[in-house]
């Protein structure tokens, strides 16, 4: 289980990457689904499909710590800490992010994504 569902969030990254991210989660996310996002918002599976189409591309990405919470044969919590860049000068978003995934008709769907960003150590510590 924990194989397929990184499998699937390295899928999502490559889209977010690739600018096909709106395709790849209109496809993934449940029809009830939603994201809670870093910076405070909250958007159902439509708005989050509809802002994906105007995101600047991010350049890399990099998932670590992952770890699997199952909450049985068809759902399961995907945590783990994510670290991404854009191009130009705009510093990396480090955050942990969970991914709750339900199996639906026998594929996994994303019903909520979450973000919690992590913020860059000061240079005065």
């Amino acid at each position: 289980m924990l194989d397929e569902l990184l499998e699937l969030e390295h899928q999502g990254w490559k889209s977010l990457c690739d600018g096909t991210g709106s395709e790849f989660y209109g496809r993934l996310m449940t029809a009830d689904g939603a994201m809670v996002l870093a910076h405070g918002m909250v958007l159902d599976r439509d708005a989050a499909v509809d802002s994906l189409n105007d995101a600047p591309p991010w350049r890399t990405y990099e998932i670590h710590d992952e770890r699997l919470i199952p909450l049985g044969d068809d759902h399961a919590i995907l945590v783990y800490t994510g670290r991404a860049t854009r191009d130009g000068d705009e510093a990396a978003f480090t955050a942990l992010m969970s991914s709750v995934y339900v199996r639906q008709d026998g594929d996994w769907r994303l019903a909520l994504y979450q973000q919690t960003p992590v913020p860059e150590p000061s240079a005065d510590r």
